[in-house]
């Protein structure tokens, strides 16, 4: 994909950041589809998972703090994987594939942010954020808060404080994640200045059954 033609429209262009598309391979059993070249007759053979992707212009970007209770704490990669896996069913990651993450030329250490309350001194909530250089696009990675301290602002925080800190590099920012999150992760990223409309559908070939004759 060529650049300008990325950034005439990012979340419609690409369903993954700029600098992945020259880097990440489909597998062979995996289609993506923008939403508006999607027919459900796929359905009959794939499986379809649909990811919402967001556009932050980054107009309007204004200092924030964190709620009272909380601060923010230095972690190793170890913490950062211990707490993203907390958060999810799903989703697991390992320490290498977040150590290999700190090798790439969009890693910025001071997008790495975790924070602690301070009353029990554990890490409730984590952001990473990467930040392509060469075409002015930040990424937000991973925004998660323990299932006990959701609804206490801390998601806003780490957003808005990602987005602070991008403010001066960053021409845009783009995040994506699953429609059907209970969650709904999608109205905190709206709730922070995201905007758009953009659908991915990831759809993954059905298990076919094999019949003797």
């Amino acid at each position: 994909m060529l650049k300008h033609e990325y950034l005439e429209n990012p979340c419609r262009a690409a369903s993954i950041p700029y600098w992945k598309t020259a880097c990440i391979a489909i597998p062979d059993n995996t289609k993506i589809v923008h939403d508006s070249e999607f027919d459900t007759e796929l359905l009959k053979r794939y499986q379809d998972e649909p990811y919402f992707r967001l556009r932050h212009p980054m107009l309007e970007v204004e200092p924030v703090s964190l709620p009272e209770g909380y601060s923010l704490q230095e972690a190793s990669v170890p913490d950062f994987v211990e707490h993203i896996n907390s958060c999810y069913d799903d989703i697991g990651i390992t320490v290498p594939e977040m150590q290999r993450n700190m090798l790439r030329e969009q890693y910025s250490s001071e997008l790495w942010l975790a924070v602690k309350e301070d009353c029990r001194g554990k890490i409730v909530a984590t952001g990473i954020a990467e930040l392509d250089r060469e075409i002015g696009e930040g990424v937000l990675e991973w925004i998660q808060v323990s299932k006990d301290y959701r609804r206490c602002g801390l998601g806003s925080y780490l957003v808005s404080e990602l987005l602070w800190r991008m403010r001066k590099a960053a021409k845009f920012v783009t995040v994506s994640g699953k429609c059907n999150n209970p969650d709904y992760p999608e109205g905190l990223y709206r709730k922070c200045g995201f905007c758009g409309n953009d659908v991915w559908h990831i759809l993954r070939e059905r298990e076919q059954t094999a019949f003797a004759e």
